[in-house]
């Protein structure tokens, strides 16, 4: 019930100056943004993956309205890339990168990349041509040092756009993953779609506050999609990328993979930095393909609140951080 509120709290001003003003929030942030920094998030990629982990990388921040703060963006993750570079890490450190920081939902017309004409032949409204721009050199720079890129979902309005970046990206660079989630009606067809041969697919739950009229608002018929959507997945041609701490969803994404007759390497678990360390080390002790979204940055604000409305004990860790610290 708290989840939609939270989410409407996540795009206050005024939520966002007050907890950000708290005097405990930086702890409870902590758990789930172990740094702003890149030279504070090395340490954690090199303890992670010396732990028999995988990461997925998010530079944190949303709320892009110029098209300087997205090449900001784009920057951003190049210079990520080109610290992880000499860690020879490979598939093991991978980037999520959602589309809205590189200009997606600017309005049209905008300009073109650094300086770049104006306006835009795309189908698409808004930022798609810039988003598309920017988001490829990130995409090159990963691919040249042995890994890749997921589009990260956002809210329904930009998945067509986002649908067709990736779909353009994988031209050239196929191994471009992408995000799909349970809770919307349309999620259904886009995973037979896209469980081909080469394809790389993260199924979450979804974690924005979306209409009755594009998506599932009860808890049990979103896990019922969930479970009809990644068997799809896993009778696919592709690589399923099973986002959920959910036990119930692991354990039955367990035995789908063993009906589908998939092998360990032919699927991963993923899950959030912060959220059931305990599970992702059990996980990778198996032989399982653990990898761990791992956040950074100082606009943590909108990705800390989603966060805490995706899980009631999140919520419940930081109301009672607030009461003994704050």
């Amino acid at each position: 019930m708290l989840g939609p509120v939270i989410l409407a709290a996540s795009r206050s001003d005024r939520m966002r100056r007050l907890i950000s003003a708290a005097p405990v929030t930086k702890q409870v942030v902590d758990r789930f943004i172990p740094g702003e920094t890149v030279d504070e998030i090395l340490p954690i990629v090199q303890e992670l993956t010396g732990n028999g982990l995988e990461l997925t990388m998010d530079v944190v921040g949303e709320d892009i309205t110029t098209p300087a703060q997205a090449a900001a963006a784009r920057d951003a993750y190049l210079e990520l890339i080109g610290r992880l570079k000499p860690l020879e890490l490979g598939p093991r450190a991978e980037m999520s990168v959602k589309l809205s920081m590189f200009g997606q939902s600017l309005p049209s017309p905008t300009a073109g990349l650094d300086g770049g004409p104006s306006g835009s032949t795309s189908a698409f409204p808004g930022g798609h041509e810039l988003a598309l721009a920017n988001v490829r050199p990130v995409v090159e720079a990963a691919a040249e040092i042995g890994t890749t890129v997921t589009l990260d979902a956002e809210d329904h309005t930009t998945l067509d756009s986002m649908f067709a970046i990736h779909e353009e990206l994988r031209k050239d660079f196929p191994q471009t993953g992408c995000v799909i989630q349970a809770y919307l009606f349309r999620t259904e067809e886009d995973a037979r779609r896209l469980a081909a041969a080469g394809s790389r697919v993260r199924l979450v739950k979804g974690a924005y506050k979306e209409p009755a009229e594009v998506a599932y608002q009860q808890k049990h018929e979103i896990d019922k999609a969930y479970v009809r959507i990644l068997r799809t997945l896993m009778e696919g041609e592709g690589y399923p990328m099973i986002g959920s701490h959910d036990p119930r969803l692991i354990s039955i994404a367990q035995e789908l993979a063993r009906t589908a007759g998939r092998k360990l390497d032919e699927y991963e678990f993923q899950m959030l930095y912060g959220i059931r360390g305990d599970e992702h080390l059990r996980l990778a002790a198996e032989g399982h393909r653990m990898r761990v979204y791992t956040a950074y940055g100082t606009d943590w604000y909108g990705y800390f609140m989603r966060r805490l409305a995706e899980k009631p004990a999140n919520l419940r860790f930081f109301a009672r951080s607030m009461i003994t610290k704050g």
